[in-house]
C-alpha cells in the first residue's frame, strides 16, 4: 500500500496579514484571519446592520469614558488570529500602534454566520480569554451568552429571548434589554 504524504499547509500570521491588507493585497475583499487562513466574510443584510446599529447606540454612550466600544474593527485574538467582531467593548487606551489584544466584551451578530460564530471563532474568542462572548442569533432571535472560558471552549452558555435582559460582566450596572437588540 502507498501512503501519500499530505503537505503541511503553513498559516499565514496575523502581522503578515496585515501588511499585505496595508499594501492593498486584499482590497474589495471582506476577509478575516481565522486560525491561519483567509476567510470570506457573508455580506451584511438589513437585518444584521440594523442589529449593529442598535447595539452601538446601547453601548457606545453607556460606556464613554469607561471603555471604547469598537464596531466591525479587528481584534488581534492571536498571532495567527484577527477576526472583527460586529462590536467590541476594549479597555481605555491607545491602539494606534496596533489592533487590541483585550476586549472586556466580543459581540457577533449572527444570521448566515452562526456556524462559524459558534464554532471557529468561539475557538478563537475562548482561547484569547474572552470572558464575555454573545452571539446576537437573528435566525433564533435570542441573545446566545458564552462565559467562563477553557481552553477552547466556554463552560457557561446561557440564552436570553425578548423580555429578558443581559449585563456585561464588566459593567454590571448595564442592562441590555434583549427587545432593544432584536
Amino acid at each position: 500500500m502507498v501512503t501519500q504524504e499530505v503537505p503541511r499547509i503553513r498559516p499565514l500570521l496575523r502581522t503578515e496579514y496585515d501588511k499585505l491588507a496595508a499594501l492593498g493585497a486584499f482590497e474589495d475583499e471582506r476577509l478575516e484571519l481565522l486560525e491561519g487562513a483567509l476567510v470570506e466574510m457573508s455580506p451584511i443584510g438589513p437585518p444584521h446592520s440594523s442589529t449593529v446599529d442598535k447595539l452601538t447606540m446601547l453601548f457606545a454612550p453607556a460606556l464613554v469614558g469607561r471603555a471604547i466600544v469598537r464596531v466591525q474593527g479587528p481584534f488581534a485574538a492571536e498571532n495567527i488570529s484577527e477576526p472583527e467582531p460586529d462590536l467590541m467593548v476594549m479597555p481605555l487606551g491607545d491602539y494606534t500602534s496596533g489592533h487590541p489584544e483585550q476586549a472586556l466584551l466580543v459581540i457577533e451578530v449572527s444570521e448566515s454566520s452562526l456556524r462559524k460564530d459558534r464554532g471557529i471563532k468561539q475557538r478563537i474568542y475562548a482561547r484569547n480569554g474572552a470572558r464575555d462572548y454573545w452571539i446576537v442569533n437573528l435566525v433564533e432571535r435570542v441573545v446566545e451568552v458564552y462565559r467562563e472560558p477553557q481552553a477552547e471552549r466556554y463552560t457557561l452558555v446561557q440564552r436570553f429571548a425578548p423580555g429578558d435582559s443581559v449585563t456585561p460582566l464588566a459593567f454590571p450596572d448595564l442592562a441590555v434589554p434583549v427587545n432593544a437588540v432584536l
